[in-house]
């Protein structure tokens, strides 16, 4: 594959690929450019800005950000690991990253609140040598270094989980996550899409539970408690909470497409065969690792595409296995699928819930 190479005043220079590691770094699509950054001399100051933090997605990713930046490889590269979360104030968390490029940080990683609204920061890091890596939440820019899933495929595994199982179509509650967020939108859209497309009728009544168990266990029980029945449920986290929810309300098991909480799959495994059949597919919080060492790449100057594509952490009805998709020994509020064996990143629990969530 090769490309041009496209000058530019600022930032980093458009080069041919592959990437420096291709197993790990891999291209959006074939489309996708190749950055090269100047070679800066570490170690390094990196900082991740975060945005909301009120849910264990969050949480679990902070903890995963300061566990992979303790690890002695990673350790040795860094000079300083700065963990700042804004809550959902767009303006605070771009002020955040603003005041990152003048301290002088060589490099600035964010899961964004909102899409759209971080043009004019990309151009002030550009300007300023800054490596800006955006992962999760990530931005409408192919100006920046995006690290992600594709969410709005993940919204399609989800419906066409529950099309396969719901053959005449019915009432959905769909479980959304935060309003205004990108991966809220693009997974929302792709199931919207999927089911639309199969011809059959759908009622689809959607609420917002923030990825957050009791946010969406108190949302569910609303929704149930106004419409009665559902005959197929998709939440974006929280997914223990409605189960929850569920079961309290004495609303019968059905098909549920969901993401990878250890709660929700012990619930999948335990009431699979009652008709929780469950399609658990999601973005472990470990991607956050992916982004660090994007950057910490981008910083040694190696080629790297602009757009990374990661890969999904699946599990069905009926192969949950315990030990493997689910740990019985671990809580509920725990997201499994912390591994990208391609990139050599690895956790265990340990390292991971042995970190806080707290500003550093």
């Amino acid at each position: 594959m090769s490309f041009g190479v496209a000058a530019r005043a600022a930032g980093p220079e458009v080069v041919a690929g592959p990437s420096a590691d291709p197993n790990c770094y891999v291209p959006w699509t074939d489309k996708t450019k190749f950055f090269k950054y100047p070679a800066k001399k570490g170690p390094y100051r990196v900082a991740l800005a975060n945005g909301y933090i009120a849910n264990t997605w969050r949480i679990q990713m902070i903890q995963t950000a300061k566990a992979y930046a303790a690890q002695p490889d990673v350790a040795a590269k860094l000079k300083e690991f700065k963990v700042v979360s804004t809550g959902e104030d767009v303006a605070a968390q771009i002020a955040s990253i603003n005041n990152f490029i003048d301290s002088g940080y060589d490099a600035i990683i964010t899961d964004a609140q909102n899409p759209a609204a971080f043009k004019s920061v990309i151009k002030r890091a550009n300007d300023a040598g800054v490596v800006f890596v955006a992962f999760d939440n990530v931005i409408d820019t192919e100006d920046a270094l995006l690290v992600n899933v594709d969410q709005k495929g993940l919204g399609v595994y989800w419906a066409k989980w529950l099309d396969k199982y719901l053959p005449n179509g019915g009432k959905i509650l769909e479980v959304r996550g935060v309003s205004g967020t990108g991966v809220d939108k693009d997974r929302h859209d792709g199931i919207h899409e999927t089911l639309d497309a199969t011809g059959k009728k759908w009622d689809i009544v959607e609420v917002y539970g923030k990825w957050d168990d009791p946010t969406a266990q108190k949302v569910t029980a609303d929704a149930i408690a106004v419409q009665k029945h559902f005959d197929g449920f998709t939440a974006q986290g929280g997914d223990t909470g409605v189960v929850q929810a569920m079961i309290d309300a004495k609303q019968p098991f059905v098909p549920f497409g969901g993401e990878t909480e250890n709660g929700f799959r012990k619930f999948c495994a335990k009431y699979g065969d009652e008709g929780l059949k469950c399609a658990s597919g999601g973005t472990g919080p470990a991607q956050v690792a992916v982004a660090i060492k994007t950057a910490l790449a981008a910083l040694d100057g190696q080629v790297v595409p602009q757009s990374i594509k990661l890969p999904l952490a699946t599990a069905e009805y009926p192969n949950f296995k315990d030990g493997r998709d689910y740990y019985s020994n671990l809580s509920d509020n725990f997201f499994v699928g912390n591994s990208f064996p391609t990139c050599n990143i690895n956790f265990n629990a340990a390292e991971i819930m042995g970190q806080t969530k707290e500003n550093k």
